[in-house]
């Protein structure tokens, strides 16, 4: 028989407390109740632009301008204020229950919450990144603009986050690594596990004996997660704060 949603939560609230280190991992999904739709559902940028046109790195160097087009929206998400289950994932980092956050997002959000160790596994779009000099700059400074001028090379910068046929930058996957090896517990949160190689983290930290808890509308990881935490992402979060508390 399939456990009730409130047992799902005493189960992972129960997992957390025996845990020593315990991380989450997260995607797009935990970002949607803040108003910024996944990228691939109906709503989403690679619904109207497609991504191997304006989503690699090969096209930014080809044409920036016209990948600018579609980065004029990407960036306006950073004016998104995060949600109660942001929150809830600070209070646990406050509560000593949360080691740290490894997240696809690029959206800044966890940290605008209040969680303090985050791994932006996909870069963010807080800052800039000039190709030829390689400097980098906080994105506020050329919110007026856009498409943004390196000052040193004049030559236009992109986001710096990974596009399709870029590598994860070799600091975050050294990070990751060292988390893979050391969680007691991973909460899954917001995410089809489908992008690769982020989608190996999960199944990385289980085959070594860490446990997973998963929070999704629609669970993924059946297979995989000891615990299934079926619903929206704020509320499940608030309601496993909750527990973790009493």
């Amino acid at each position: 028989m399939r456990e009730s949603r409130e047992d799902s939560i005493l189960n992972a609230a129960m997992l957390i407390h025996e845990a020593s280190n315990v991380y989450a991992f997260t995607g797009a999904g935990v970002s949607v109740e803040s108003g910024i739709p996944d990228f691939r559902s109906a709503s989403g940028l690679w619904s109207r632009f497609d991504p191997m046109e304006y989503g690699t790195l090969g096209a930014f160097r080809r044409d920036p301008e016209k990948v600018w087009r579609m980065l004029q929206e990407l960036v306006e998400i950073v004016d998104a204020e995060p949600n109660a289950g942001h929150r809830a994932m600070a209070r646990m980092e406050e509560a000593g229950l949360l080691s740290g956050i490894i997240t696809q997002n690029i959206d800044g959000l966890h940290q605008k919450a209040g969680s303090r160790n985050v791994i932006e596994f996909h870069g963010t779009v807080f800052r800039l990144v000039c190709l030829d000099c390689n400097r980098k700059f906080p994105l506020d400074r050329f919110a007026d603009s856009l498409p943004p001028l390196c000052p040193y090379c004049n030559t236009i910068m992109k986001p710096d986050v990974v596009f399709f046929d870029e590598a994860i930058p070799p600091d975050a996957l050294r990070q990751v690594e060292q988390i893979v090896r050391r969680a007691d517990v991973l909460i899954v949160a917001g995410t089809s596990c489908n992008v690769m190689p982020a989608a190996l983290i999960p199944l990385e930290v289980h085959e070594i004996g860490g446990r997973i808890v998963e929070i999704n509308p629609e669970p993924v990881l059946k297979d995989m997660a000891e615990v299934t935490i079926a619903g929206p992402f704020a509320s499940s979060m608030q309601q496993l704060v909750k527990a973790l508390s009493s």
